[in-house]
């Protein structure tokens, strides 16, 4: 038996799969809620300890559920959300409670540093994608201004991943498809930005406090011994570099090769598909990021899927079950009912300070039905928006592998079917960014204890044995749905147009 652990520190919770690499399976799951700090100005924030509290608790979980010794288990690897922002001391006290992805109280700071960089064309120019709101560079624009004191004593700045990797083992490191995601990272030649850096803080200050980028197959270190001995692993065990949480899904997923797509209904919505080299996107809303497998992993993404679901949810106060069995007696439509759902302001279109609307109710289609509907409609149009994109750039979706929560439901599983038109699948794991974590951690032990083996080869072969496509998921469009919604869909354009004339459509 080879034990391996993955995992996953999202912006709900975090969760832990224990895998056997022998066999070829997952032995254990755990899973710990996260709080959510949150204000109408745009502020979503977590505490970093938080994570570590949840970190510890669902280790415990899978270690229990997979009847192991954690001691015997030999590497893991950390996926965590993207965008955050970590700011720690030299002694590596965190400095300020961490703005995550879904942040959009810094959208003046992204405006002001987007302007320097000559607008959308020149940022693109220089990095390669446009820094966008909830990218981190706003984020430490804003830390800067608004915390001088704090700022003074700033020697690290980590992502979400990288401030778990620095609690396991000690070292401030980050590795390129995370980093791809500051706005800092220049994705074309895979190098911290100076000048960029410089827009922001030019006395050293910042351009000292980036760590070093490391490859994604690499293993960055051991578990320290206080780590070590909450989780009851061995001061042996391997830390591989980890990723963000796209770019593990993306492995978790089986998406390493061109041609696949992968499409997430989380909190966020996220689409993205695999590239050898850098994409050069005529649209500024395709982020080019770099991979956690080496390569590029142009994505896109949308704020508001199960976050605007939920919302809604609570409103009924209706669980999961209720709300999609509320989901199965509307029709498509939604009798009329129309929603724009940027509950947390939008990235794609880019809309930071918009709200959540809705639209063309009467006494007779305004029921609990066709809220759910029009909630999910309107969060899967916005994800269509992004397929049209990919589409412009000729990365078309033959099959679209889902994942996130909003996947398991078999009613919206149709109506992406219908409103993408093409057939769309989950993944039998349905954990794929903690899957991919442990993918990884599997491919940099492998490496480290063979150096001579062909990286690519190894992550293939790794990918072919643990990622399987649950085919009791697959689902066809609906001919007739899928015209009817070609005709919804440009009524939702045109809603958001009325509502946001500069959207370009």
């Amino acid at each position: 038996m080879a034990l391996f652990a993955g995992i996953d520190c999202g912006t709900q919770g975090t969760k832990v799969v224990i895998v056997d690499s022998e066999q070829g399976v997952i032995l254990g799951e755990g899973s710990a809620t996260h709080r959510l700090i949150s204000d109408s100005n745009g502020r979503r924030e977590q505490e970093a300890q938080w994570w570590i509290e949840a970190l510890i608790s669902a280790f415990q979980q899978a270690v229990a559920q997979a009847g192991v010794d954690a001691s015997a288990i030999q590497a893991l690897g950390v996926s965590g959300q993207q965008h955050g922002f970590v700011p720690l001391d030299e002694q590596g006290q965190v400095l300020h409670t961490v703005k995550l992805w879904c942040d959009t109280e810094t959208a003046a700071e992204n405006e002001a540093l987007l302007q320097q960089l000559g607008g959308v064309q020149g940022s693109l120019e220089q990095l390669g994608l446009m820094v966008a709101t909830g990218y981190t560079a706003s984020k430490i624009l804003w830390f800067k201004q608004q915390h001088p004191e704090s700022w003074s004593r700033l020697h690290t700045v980590l992502l979400p991943h990288d401030y778990l990797n620095f609690w396991l083992t000690g070292e401030r490191v980050a590795e390129y498809g995370d980093a791809s995601g500051t706005g800092l990272l220049n994705v074309r030649t895979r190098e911290w930005d100076r000048h960029v850096v410089n827009l922001i803080d030019d006395s050293g200050r910042l351009w000292n406090a980036l760590p070093p980028l490391k490859s994604a197959e690499s293993c960055i270190g051991t578990v320290r011994a206080e780590a070590a001995a909450l989780l009851g692993l061995s001061t042996a065990t391997r830390v591989s570099t980890g990723g963000g949480d796209n770019m593990m899904a993306a492995i978790g997923s089986g998406n390493i090769a061109n041609g696949t797509v992968t499409m997430s209904l989380g909190t966020s919505g996220t689409l993205f598909a695999c590239a050898d080299t850098p994409v050069i996107a005529e649209s500024e809303m395709i982020a080019g990021f770099c991979s956690s497998s080496n390569g590029w992993l142009p994505l896109i993404c949308t704020m508001n899927v199960t976050s605007a679901t939920t919302s809604v949810q609570a409103l009924l106060d209706e669980d999961v079950a209720g709300f999609n069995q509320l989901l199965g007696q509307a029709a498509p439509g939604a009798g009329g009912v129309e929603m724009l759902p940027f509950f947390n302001g939008e990235r794609v279109p880019q809309l930071p300070h918009a709200r959540a609307s809705l639209h063309n109710l009467d006494s007779d289609n305004f029921t609990r039905a066709n809220l759910c509907m029009a909630v999910v409609e309107s969060a899967t149009y916005g994800l269509r928006y992004g397929i049209e994109l990919f589409r412009q750039q000729g990365l078309d979706a033959r099959e679209i592998r889902l994942t996130g929560g909003g996947a398991r439901s078999a009613h919206w599983r149709q109506i992406v079917a219908d409103v993408m038109g093409c057939q769309v699948v989950c993944l039998s794991v349905k954990e794929t960014a903690a899957l991919g974590g442990a993918i990884q951690a599997m491919w940099a032990t492998t490496l480290a204890d063979n150096p001579q083996q062909d990286a690519n080869t190894v992550l293939d072969t790794l990918c072919q044995r643990f990622v399987s496509l649950d085919e009791s998921t697959r689902t066809q469009p609906d001919t007739a749905r899928q015209t009817q919604y070609d005709s919804l869909y440009q009524r939702y354009l045109q809603r958001l147009q009325q509502a946001y004339p500069e959207v370009q459509l």
